[in-house]
């Protein structure tokens, strides 16, 4: 159910790296919990993060909620057809749901994340 290919975090935050940059998105378990998404706040090109922190916010029909970024990095794409669209990350949260992309900082700090099947198994505690 979960692709593969794709690192996951505690926070239900999944990311596709490609070389040095990555993109970040919600996972369906997250857009599932969610609900309809009504609305997308996300930040602006050259802003830099640190891991785990704040990058943006969904709001739903049934809750906002914060999206924290699992690396360090500087975000050099924002999703902007979620600004018009916001309800692509329920439609496709692995593809057209994407949300920022990020220049990486530490590769090292991928280690920390899960792959699918740990990912799974989290889920699985989570219940």
């Amino acid at each position: 159910m979960y692709p593969k290919d794709l690192k996951y975090s505690k926070d239900h935050e999944w990311m596709k790296v490609d070389g040095g940059k990555a993109k970040i998105g919600i996972t369906h378990y997250a857009q599932d919990a969610l609900g309809d998404v009504v609305f997308v706040e996300l930040p602006e090109e050259g802003t830099s993060f640190g891991a785990h922190e704040g990058i943006g916010v969904i709001e739903s029909v049934k809750a906002v909620s914060d999206v924290y970024t699992p690396v360090s990095g500087e975000i050099v794409a924002a999703n902007e057809d979620l600004l018009d669209a916001p309800e692509l990350i329920n439609e496709d949260p692995y593809g057209k749901g994407w949300l920022v992309e990020i220049e990486l900082n530490d590769a090292a700090q991928l280690e920390d994340l899960m792959n699918a099947e740990e990912y799974e198994e989290f889920l699985k505690e989570e219940e």
